[in-house]
């Protein structure tokens, strides 16, 4: 059992109805220059002496009265950039004011018309880079807080789900697979049910939920929020099939003769190594293996039955979510010294910057301009150090920062008994090799056309198997805009026209070919 989640103090409770807010008409009006004034409203946390111990969510939420006061900051733009720059298109504007002016239940019901999964997104979306990033106020001040806002609402919305309006569509007799239940599965499913189709989701794994449950740990998104959400499409008609390895237990085109549609959105979660020597040693784990274990099996609890290593002085290789998810976990299992690797410095860290302040908060120390050349081991080949070398920046490479170049007899040794590689993930071919008929790309990547189809007629593809390992938020725009694209195909109106949703991330554009099914 996970531990409970703390509620912050004035949060409403479970089932309770927010404090009354006055008649929108009556609401005092700010003036542009008033809520210019209004200074971000900081999230509530746990201190981070006391949370490096623990695995209860760091970030408490904002409270009713902080959530108003942060909703007021926002200016409601003529021209919402703020929509433009969120990959689901979230009306941004819509559900912050009607948050400001008391209607919770109206925003909602506005928030997840659009997004299949708001309590996710409002904890591990990247908004300081889409949304907020975007926000006119940050041209001279700090953007308006909408993951917090996000986050808030949909939170509401998980306590009190009695005042939403039930969700009801018209039956349209048509079958839709959806492969793989991370975030484009799930928010494909969610959007295709809402639509009338009979969805089934095949899982791999015991549990659904994807890299939302075996990759984030429990202090950054609480496997009951997860369920949660997974719950409510359940509600709307979804079904799941857990344990089902698509490739093994069944094969492409054996579903594509049950099923009117296919979404394939199996992510790219095969893990890439640094081929030194002595990787191979004991105490040396993949990212997705050390954090599996940990997160969808449980291991840091005392009375699992999966196994993992509790390093003393833990090394993770890596400056992305991942490396830091996988180092404050290792800090919370009892590590000492939990150390980041990265072979770039501080100012080309891929991590969220919250991510990385809050691993610097809780004692992480990070070993800058470093590369891996060794793992080193005893007689036994158990993990005694990491043997690295410095670099120096160099000029930009394709991903637009400076390129790392070795500095000659700059080796050093990094003490250890434990090596966490977290450098990135590829995709797993053990689906694609059973449909040959299916075009991948030279990196084993699905392709797809403007709309997410497939060369296979009636099978779609999205996510990380499709651009690559990417964000929460982006799998779930491509799972979006491929349930739009199913849709038309389904209602036998395909290509979709110009101004329907295509799918992004599409490895190149082919003209349509097939019809739709009959």
């Amino acid at each position: 059992m996970t531990e409970p989640r703390p509620v912050p103090p004035a949060e409403p409770a479970a089932g309770a109805s927010p404090p009354p807010a006055e008649p929108a008409g009556e609401r005092p009006s700010l003036t542009q220059k008033q809520r210019m004034a209004i200074g971000r409203v900081a999230m509530p946390e746990q201190d981070a002496i006391v949370r490096a111990t623990n695995f209860r969510e760091v970030n408490l939420g904002l409270t009713y009265q902080l959530a108003m006061l942060e909703a007021e900051r926002c200016l409601m733009c003529p021209k919402p950039y703020c929509v433009d720059g969120c990959p689901v298109r979230v009306n941004i504007p819509r559900f912050i004011r009607l948050l400001r002016e008391g209607d919770l239940p109206g925003a909602a019901e506005s928030l997840l018309d659009d997004n299949a999964l708001p309590c996710v997104t409002g904890r591990v979306c990247p908004q300081e880079t889409q949304c907020e990033g975007v926000c006119l106020r940050a041209k001279t001040g700090k953007p308006v807080a909408i993951g917090s806002l996000e986050r808030f609402v949909a939170d509401w919305a998980q306590a009190n789900p009695e005042a939403l309006p039930a969700r009801s569509a018209t039956p349209s007799s048509r079958r839709v697979a959806i492969v793989g239940s991370g975030p484009a599965g799930l928010t494909a499913a969610g959007e295709l049910a809402k639509r009338g189709h009979d969805v089934t989701i095949f899982e791999a794994f015991h549990a659904p939920g994807g890299v939302l449950i075996y990759g984030i740990p429990e202090f950054r998104l609480p496997k009951d929020i997860v369920q949660a959400e997974v719950d409510r499409l359940v509600a709307d008609g979804v079904k799941i099939e857990a344990n089902a390895i698509i490739g093994k237990t069944f094969t492409l085109p054996e579903l594509r003769e049950r099923f009117d549609a296919i979404f394939v959105a199996v992510g790219a979660g095969l893990p890439v190594f640094m081929n030194v020597p002595g990787e191979n040693h004991k105490g040396v784990y993949s990212a997705n293996e050390y954090l599996t274990r940990v997160n969808l099996m449980g291991a840091w609890q005392e009375a699992s039955d999966t196994p993992v290593l509790h390093g003393q002085r833990v090394v993770v290789v890596g400056g992305g979510n991942v490396a830091m998810d996988a180092v404050r976990t290792a800090r919370r299992l009892g590590a000492a010294e939990a150390t980041i690797v990265y072979r770039r410095s501080h100012d080309e860290l891929p991590a969220r910057a919250e991510e990385v302040h809050h691993a610097e908060q809780e004692g992480v120390r990070f070993e800058y301009l470093a590369a891996p050349v060794e793992v080193l081991g005893d007689e036994e080949r158990w993990v005694t150090g990491l043997r690295c070398q410095r670099m120096a920046l160099g000029e930009p490479d394709a991903s637009g920062r400076r390129r790392p170049e070795p500095v000659e007899d700059s080796e050093f040794d990094v003490p250890c008994d434990m090596v966490v590689v977290a450098i990135g993930t590829r995709s797993n071919p053990l689906l694609t090799a059973t449909a040959p008929e299916l075009e991948v790309n030279p990196w084993g990547y699905i392709v797809t056309d403007a709309h997410g189809m497939t060369s296979m007629p009636g099978v779609f593809a999205g996510g990380d198997i499709v651009r690559g390992a990417a964000t929460v938020i982006l799998a779930m725009g491509d799972g979006k805009r491929a349930a739009a694209s199913i849709d038309t195909w389904l209602r036998g109106e395909w290509p979709p026209t110009p101004e329907e949703p295509t799918a992004a991330g599409a490895a190149r554009e082919r003209p349509a070919r097939a019809t739709a099914p009959a």
